[in-house]
């Protein structure tokens, strides 16, 4: 996959406005400012492909982007609180409507912080990509920010704190720095092996 060639294509706030569902696709999901618009504009290497915010809970619709016949999906960050109940049960809404939907998933990236334990919502989401049998990889995000030693032992604790943890593939990642793209791009390409 050339990851240059990706352009944005659409944006929905609703999911009975969502396109139907023509291509592989290839989901971002995670709670608000985990860091999945930095994760996108690392992976295809452009600065702003998808809006970086310093406050959380901006990207409120899903976001698409298209590489060579396969879609991205930039779902809204969940779990922000400082959000209205209306606009809460719209994003609810709109998640769970793309999931509900006859969709060609193939991956699910699910982004957790690395600093902290997963929160309700983190295993709430987790939990929803067991039960559905929807293929997904934890990428844990914010790695620069941790030592070595602080990264072991996170890596270590989410061994006990994530359902299923060993069967669970974990990709630590840094938007700063790099770490983690290239796996990334390796789960992706063994996806497209299945496309052809």
């Amino acid at each position: 996959m050339n990851y240059h060639l990706v352009a944005f294509e659409s944006s929905y706030g609703l999911s009975s406005q969502l396109p139907e569902s023509d291509l592989p696709e290839i989901v971002f999901s995670g709670r608000s400012n985990v860091g999945k618009s930095s994760m996108l504009n690392k992976l295809f290497n452009r600065k702003q492909l998808a809006r970086v915010s310093a406050v959380p809970g901006k990207t409120a619709t899903i976001n698409f982007f298209k590489v060579e016949g396969v879609r991205f999906a930039d779902l809204p960050g969940y779990g922000y609180a400082k959000v209205s109940k209306g606009e809460k049960k719209r994003w609810s809404e709109l998640i769970g409507g793309y999931f509900a939907q006859d969709r060609n998933i193939q991956m699910v990236f699910q982004l957790i912080d690395m600093r902290h334990p997963p929160t309700a919502d983190d295993l709430q989401m987790v939990n929803f990509l067991i039960d559905h049998e929807l293929p997904f990889v934890v990428i844990l995000t914010k790695k620069d920010k941790l030592s070595a030693s602080q990264q072991k032992g996170r890596l270590a604790a989410l061994q006990k704190e994530l359902p299923c943890a060993d069967q669970i593939l974990m990709i630590p990642f840094s938007a700063e720095k790099g770490d983690g793209v290239e796996q990334v791009k390796e789960v992706i390409a063994e996806l497209e092996a299945d496309f052809a």
